[in-house]
Formats: structure tokens, sequence, C-alpha cells
């Protein structure tokens, strides 16, 4: 009974500080910085999940972040800038937006704005549309190197599309068998996507949730934060079936069944002979946030078919959370 209790206890700890098993692509800041002015990909660190980065304004770079994850190319990316003078550049930047970003960034909000008519982008990056989707990370490196190539850069996250999103710099090297070149900067502390709003006119839509709640948009600008009224793509991370290990996930599971591995969320006591993890055994969020990715990595083995997750909490940051699992269990028919 001991043993199984400390198996139900056990927090996934792959997110921990770990050096990559393989070396040969890591890179320094100023590798990466020439790599990008040279039409490149690198993947670089940020506060949410590792980034696949390219220069946002030239056609081939893009069409090399595309092919390397094997990405929809009607699935926009996400701009990464340095500074909000650099945002300025490429976005329109309404009050409300200014609010926001007074208040969230740096940090992990992507925001959706009218796009500046002949904004330095490719026109793949917006996938046509006429607005763009940036954010200023958090991550002093990921700053830092923005600084160093000279130009806003498209970073949507740093894996095969529709798989499970990189924390570490290992899982970039895992995902993409050692092929792109890798700033490393730690292991991600957010550990989920940026939450993404669009804000147009006087509204703020929700288009993905992340670790800045509803709540916290609400409470910043005091308007509410309206869903889409249409599920067509307008943002990264709105594909169905994302964020996905190669096993079944199935959800809100009070018990496991045969051959199925556990994934626990507090005292939630789902048992499995295969394997079990905890998400976090205190019940706090943001450490099931941290070690949402890791965790799923670590159950999705040849030997594992299906992942059995207990139900977590909708409130607050847990609204992200179930948005990602509900994405990972999506039909991928």
């Amino acid at each position: 009974m001991n043993l199984i209790l400390d198996l139900l206890a056990k927090p996934c700890q792959t997110a921990a500080m770990e050096e990559p098993r393989d070396s040969t692509q890591m890179v320094k800041i100023e590798q990466a910085a020439r790599i990008l002015q040279a039409g490149d990909v690198v993947a670089m660190p940020t506060e949410t999940v590792y980034g696949l980065a390219g220069d946002a304004s030239r056609d081939d770079a893009v069409v090399k972040i595309f092919e390397t994850k094997s990405r929809p190319r009607f699935n926009p990316l996400i701009v990464h800038c340095a500074t909000i003078e650099m945002v300025e550049t490429i976005a329109m930047f309404p009050p409300l937006a200014r609010k926001l970003a007074d208040k969230y960034w740096p940090g992990p909000l992507t925001m959706v704005l009218p796009k500046h008519v002949g904004a330095p982008l490719s026109d793949l990056v917006t996938a046509g549309l006429d607005t763009v989707a940036v954010r200023m990370p958090k991550h002093d490196m990921a700053r830092t190197l923005i600084e160093k190539a000279g130009f806003p850069v498209a970073a949507p996250s740093a894996n095969p599309s529709g798989k499970l999103s990189p924390t570490t710099a290992q899982h970039v090297l895992d995902g993409f068998d050692g092929r792109v070149p890798v700033l490393e900067g730690g292991p991600s502390v957010e550990g989920v996507e940026s939450t993404i709003v669009a804000v147009q006119d006087d509204q703020l839509i929700l288009l993905r949730p992340g670790t800045i709640s509803r709540d916290d948009l609400a409470a910043a600008t005091g308007r509410p934060v309206l869903d889409p009224e249409d599920k067509t793509i307008k943002a990264p991370g709105m594909l169905l079936s994302h964020y996905a290990p190669n096993a079944t996930v199935r959800l809100n599971a009070d018990e496991c069944l045969d051959g199925e591995a556990a994934l626990n969320f507090g005292n939630s006591k789902l048992r499995s002979k295969v394997a079990t993890l905890n998400l976090s055994p205190s019940g706090d969020l943001a450490e099931a946030a941290r070690h949402l990715f890791s965790c799923l990595r670590e159950l999705d083995r040849p030997d594992i078919r299906t992942i059995a997750v207990a139900p977590i909490s909708t409130a607050g940051l847990g609204e992200a959370i179930n948005d990602r699992l509900r994405r990972a269990a999506a039909d991928r028919s």
C-alpha cells in the first residue's frame, strides 16, 4: 500500500534543469543571431515553451519554419519582439492593447492586433489575415537574441506540428532528431503556451487560454473577455487536434482501465500497473501547468497506448490546462 501511495504522489520531474544529452547542436547567442540573419531557423528558449525562430520578414525563413515543423500554412505564427517600438513597426496599438502591454509585457501574453499596411512581414506569417499575433517574451535570452538579430522573429513551438510542445532543449533535440540548432536557456518556467487574446476595437476575445487567465485580463482592463463567435483559425493553437502524444489521451477518468497509464492531479487516486505520475500532488495549478507536457512525454512510451487523466479544475489557470488536454485527446482521424 505504501508503494502505491508513493507512486500516486510522484510528481513529474522531467522539467527539472538538465544538461542536453547531445551538445553538438547547442549554439551561443551570437551564433543564433547570425543563423537568423542568414535566413535560417534556430530554437530559442522562452518562459512558455521553446520556439522555432526565423526572420518574420523573409518568405524563405518562414517557409523553413513551416517545412521543419510540417505545419499547415493556413495556421498563422506568433511574431516575437524585443521592445514595444519593434511591435509598433508591424502592428497598430489601440489604447486597450497598450493597457494590457503595460500590465503583462514582457510576459506570456500574445495579442492579435491590426497589422500595419506595408508592415515588414512575410504574408505567410499571418496566413493572409489583416491581423498579426505579437508578443514580447519575458525570457531575457529570447529578447537579447531578437535584439542582436535586429528584427522581429516568427516563433511557433519548436516541435513537429501537432505534437507535444518542448519545455527543455532536450525536447527540441529529440523532436527534430538533432537537426535544429538550439539556444539552451534552461527549462521553461510557465510550461504552457502564451495566452492569446484578440483586441478588436473595445473588445477582448480569448482565442487560446494560458497562464494569464480570463479573469486576469478582465481585472486588468475592466472589460469582459469574450469567446470567439466562430472557430475559424485566427491565431496559433486553435487546431482541434494539437499538443498530442502518440498515445491516446482519456480525460476526466475516475479509474484506470487495464494497460492504461495514470496521470493524477492533487489527491486523485488513479491506479495503474504500468506507470503513474502526478501533475501536482499538492493540487497547485501553476505546478501542474509547468509539468503538463513533460508528464505527457514521460508517459508517451511504446508500451503505453492510453493515458488516463484525472479531472482538473477549470478555474483560473485550469482553463488553459484543460484546453491543452482536450486538444491532446481530440480525434486525429
